[in-house]
Order: C-alpha cells, then structure tokens, then sequence
C-alpha cells in the first residue's frame, strides 16, 4: 500500500507493473475518477484530506467550490471576516467586545450579505461548523449558513421557507449567488421594482 502521494495514471501503473499484475488503463483511469468525486476533484488521499488545516479545507476545496458555483471573488466573496455586536469590521478595530471572524461571507452585492460558511477540518464531520455558524448568522443577520469540512457542505435556511430547513449538499452543488438572491427576495417579499432598484445599483 502507498499512502500519502498522488499518483498519475501512468505512475500507478508503473507501481502494479512492477509488481507483476496487468491493469487495464481504462479501469484505472475510472478509478481515478472515482477518487476524484471521494475527494472534491483532487488527487488527495482520504488520510492526507484529515492531516489538512482548517485553512488548507477552505483553499483546496471550499474555494473552488465556491467559484465554480459562479461566485465573483473579488465582489460576492470575502473570507475571514471579523466582525462584532453585528457590525462587520473593514480596517482597524476600535469598537468594544470580542471580535469575532466567520471563514466566509457572501454577498449578492457589497452591502448585501447572502451566506455565511463556517469551515471546519477534515477530522470533523461535514455539520459540525453549523452552530457556530448559526450563532454568527444570528448576530449578523444572514440568512443562509453552509457549514464544511471539505467533503461536502449542510445548508440551513433561516428563512422558513421552502419546507427544509436543512439539506446536504455536494462538494460540486453549492447553489449560485443568482439562487442565494432569488430565495433571499422572497423572503424578504421584495417587489420586481425593489429587486430591479438593487440589482442596478453600483
């Protein structure tokens, strides 16, 4: 058994040719595949994913994720994001209480908070950033709350409505932003004007 590394095809196929066994290129090929979709789309072992960082879950596969889902990293995604008493905090911090930080917050636009996703590393299960996440939703007013560990995401929506308030999602299912949008104006009963009013504003 080799662990630890990521092999390519011709590689493992070096590996079982060395030790006298004939594999199809085909087979293995799918078999890469399949370690794919075990793995969010890479090569990454299942004892390498647990060895990760919470840090390196957010880069290597929520990230991804989350621009694969049509997400604008430089207007819709922010990470890290402190915050206190419900204020998100840009720049210095000068109010009183302990700062906060939520691994992500996305926006439909700047002044307009969608999602917040609280992250955790491989050795969690997929929920278990979901209480944390809700305190920060709650504090900050956001209606969406995606909790990962890599693997997969939990959504839970504060909104009520819908009829399910929790569902599990695909590392390759995260909803778009124009999803996140269209749900959080009819919760919010936004009219086609009011909507139109803010989509069109800079």
């Amino acid at each position: 058994m080799v662990s630890g590394r990521s092999y390519t095809c011709s590689a493992v196929t070096g590996i079982m040719s060395h030790r006298g066994t004939t594999i199809d290129s085909l087979a293995l090929c799918d078999a890469r595949r399949r370690i794919r979709r075990l793995t969010g789309g890479s090569l990454v072992t299942a004892m390498d994913k647990r060895a990760l960082s919470e840090r390196d879950i957010c880069t290597k596969f929520v990230a991804p994720a989350l621009r694969k889902a049509g997400g604008d990293e430089m207007l819709q995604i922010r990470e890290e994001v402190s915050f206190t008493k419900g204020r998100i905090i840009r720049g210095k911090l000068v109010s009183r209480g302990r700062a906060k930080r939520a691994d992500y917050i996305l926006y439909f636009k700047p002044n307009i908070p969608l999602a917040l996703i609280e992250v955790k590393d491989n050795t969690h299960s997929v929920g278990d950033g979901m209480q944390q996440g809700l305190d920060y939703a709650l504090t900050l007013d956001i209606s969406f709350v995606f909790s990962s560990n890599g693997d997969g995401f939990v959504l839970h929506d504060r909104t009520g409505h819908g009829g399910v308030t929790e569902t599990t999602l695909g590392l390759d299912s995260f909803p778009p932003p124009a999803e996140l949008w269209q749900r959080y104006s009819a919760y919010k009963k936004l009219t086609h004007m009011a909507r139109f009013r803010l989509e069109c504003e800079s």
